[in-house]
C-alpha cells in the first residue's frame, strides 16, 4: 500500500503526514522514499521541489557552488564541500565521481576558497569493489595533497563503519601534514565511544554528528534522549583530548553545553570549531559567528540532490513544514510576471 502511494507521499500530502505520523515512522519512511530513485527523477522535473531543495544544496553544477562558497567566505565562515552522490551502481560512476573532486579541488585552490571535501565512501564504489574505492580515494588524497588540502571521509549506514576506518587508516599517509584528512563519529551507535578512543590516540580529526540513519537497536540508540546523552559524552570527551574537533549539531541545548563546557574547563574556541548543513539554521550560525565561534558549513553541489535533502528531511521532520512556508512565503513575495 504504502508503494502503491509513494508518489503521492513524497510531493503532494506530506504536510498531511507530517501531521500524522510518529517522528520515527516518518524519519523511517523519508529515509525509504530517499532510495526511490523514480522518484528522484521526478523531484528533479518539479519546480516547487526545486524550489524546497535550493535552501539545502548550493546548485547543481560546481560554478554555482562556488559562487555559494563565495559569499560564505565574505560572510566569515569556514566550508567543506560535498559532491552529491552516494551508492554508485558502476564503477565508470565511482570514477566520476572520484573525477568530480578533483576538480572540485582544483577550483577550491584557484579561488582561494577553504580547501576542505567530505567524501562518502559508497560514491568511490565501496559496494562495488573494494579496490576500486581504494583507488579513487587515493587518487583524490593525492590531488588534495597537492592542493594542501582536506578531505573528510563520511560515515553512512552502521555496515560501512569498519570499512570506513580502516581504508581512512590505510591511506591517511597520503596527504598527512599537507592538507590532511579526518573522519566522522556517530554518536547514535553504541560503538561510537570505543571508536572515539582509538580515534583520539591516534591524533584523528573527527566530525561527531548524531547519525542520520535508521540502524537496529541492537548497533544504535533507538531514543532521542540516548541519542543525545551519547552525543553530549563524546562532545565533552572530544573538547578536552580531540585534535581540533568539529561538533556537527542544530541542537541548541547541546551547542550551549559545549559553550559552557568550554569556558568551565578554559577550552579556547580555537581548539574546536561547530559544523552545520547550508541552509539549516542560518540565525543559530550566524549568532555563533558573532559570538567568536569557528562555524563551517556543510556545502553540497550537485544533480544527485534527492537522495541528500530526503535525508536532511529525515534528519528532523519538522524541517518539512519549515522548507514548506519558506516556499510559500516566497512565492508570495515575489513581484508579479509582466
Amino acid at each position: 500500500m504504502l508503494a502503491d502511494r509513494a508518489d503521492t507521499i513524497g510531493f503532494v500530502a506530506l504536510p498531511t503526514v507530517v501531521r500524522a505520523a510518529p517522528e520515527r515512522a516518518l524519519r523511517t519512511m523519508l529515509l525509504w522514499l530517499s532510495r526511490r530513485r523514480s522518484l528522484g527523477r521526478l523531484a528533479t522535473r518539479l519546480p516547487v521541489t526545486r524550489s524546497m531543495v535550493a535552501r539545502f544544496v548550493a546548485g547543481e553544477s560546481l560554478a554555482e557552488a562556488l559562487v555559494a562558497l563565495e559569499r560564505l567566505r565574505a560572510a566569515g565562515y569556514r566550508t567543506t564541500v560535498d559532491v552529491l552522490g552516494e551508492a554508485v551502481t558502476s564503477v565508470e560512476a565511482a570514477r566520476a565521481a572520484a573525477d568530480a573532486y578533483l576538480a572540485t579541488l582544483d577550483a577550491l585552490a584557484e579561488h582561494g576558497l577553504d580547501r576542505n571535501v567530505s567524501v562518502k565512501l559508497s560514491q568511490m564504489g565501496l559496494g562495488l569493489d573494494h579496490a576500486v574505492c581504494r583507488d579513487n580515494l587515493r587518487r583524490i588524497l593525492e590531488r588534495a595533497a597537492e592542493r594542501e588540502a582536506f578531505v573528510r571521509f563520511d560515515m553512512e549506514d552502521h555496515t560501512t563503519t569498519d570499512a570506513t576506518l580502516a581504508l581512512w587508516r590505510e591511506l591517511r599517509p597520503i596527504n598527512a601534514g599537507r592538507g590532511d584528512s579526518g573522519v566522522v563519529v556517530q554518536a547514535a551507535l553504541r560503538r561510537a565511544p570505543d571508536d572515539v578512543d582509538e580515534l583520539v590516540a591516534e591524533g584523528a580529526r573527527i566530525r561527531l554528528c548524531k547519525g542520520a540513519y535508521v540502524e537496529p537497536a541492537a548497533v544504535a540508540f533507538p531514543a532521542k534522549a540516548d541519542v543525545d546523552a551519547a552525543y553530549a559524552a563524546l562532545m565533552e570527551r572530544l573538547l578536552v583530548d580531540g585534535t581540533f574537533p568539529g561538533l556537527a549539531t542544530h541542537d541548541e541545548r547541546l551547542i550551549a553545553r559545549a559553550i559552557a563546557f568550554a569556558r568551565e574547563h578554559d577550552i579556547a574556541p580555537e581548539r574546536f570549531e561547530f559544523q552545520m548543513l547550508y541552509g539549516v539554521r542560518r540565525d543559530l550560525q550566524e549568532r555563533l559567528l558573532k559570538a567568536g565561534f569557528g562555524v563551517r558549513v556543510y556545502v553540497p553541489f550537485g544533480t544527485d540532490w534527492y537522495p541528500y535533502f530526503m535525508r536532511r528531511l529525515a534528519e528532523r521532520p519538522a524541517n518539512i513544514a519549515f522548507v514548506l512556508r519558506s516556499v510559500l512565503r516566497e512565492g508570495r513575495d515575489r513581484p508579479a510576471a509582466g
